[in-house]
């Protein structure tokens, strides 16, 4: 691997798995292929580079964060690290934390049933689950 500190440009995947938004530098890739990362505003393909200033999207399930670029590494290190290479914009931040606390007023948006199934229901459940 090359020197962090000496590159100008970084693969978009190897610089998202090295700010840890995603655990794997596969599924980053799988992010980009999907349409789950913006670049400038633009989609983006693995390979494509990135530079200091570059303004990501990123999505990841309900989260949502926009992001710009500081520094560029290809060496994913710690989480101190990490948060080094990239700062959130204000409104990114505002939105996740508004979605937090949205969450967590409604329970986390699950509609959980008032007791266990009894036998009646169990068997109902069965025989759905084998249609499919």
């Amino acid at each position: 691997m090359t020197d962090p500190s000496k590159t100008s440009e970084v693969r978009a995947d190897v610089w998202l798995w090295a700010a840890r938004f995603f655990k794997t530098r596969s599924l980053a890739k799988q992010a980009i292929d999907g349409g789950k990362v913006e670049l400038n505003g633009a989609a983006c393909k693995p390979a494509r580079p990135i530079t200091v200033g570059d303004r990501l999207r990123v999505s990841r399930g309900e989260e949502k964060l926009e992001c710009e670029v500081i520094a560029l590494s290809v060496k994913r290190g710690p989480a101190s690290e990490a948060q080094k290479l990239y700062s959130e914009t204000e409104e990114s931040a505002a939105g996740r934390e508004r979605q937090r606390e949205d969450r967590r007023m409604t329970g986390g948006a699950l509609l959980r049933p008032a007791s266990r199934p009894d036998k009646k229901a169990r068997r109902l459940i069965q025989a759905v689950k084998d249609s499919l």
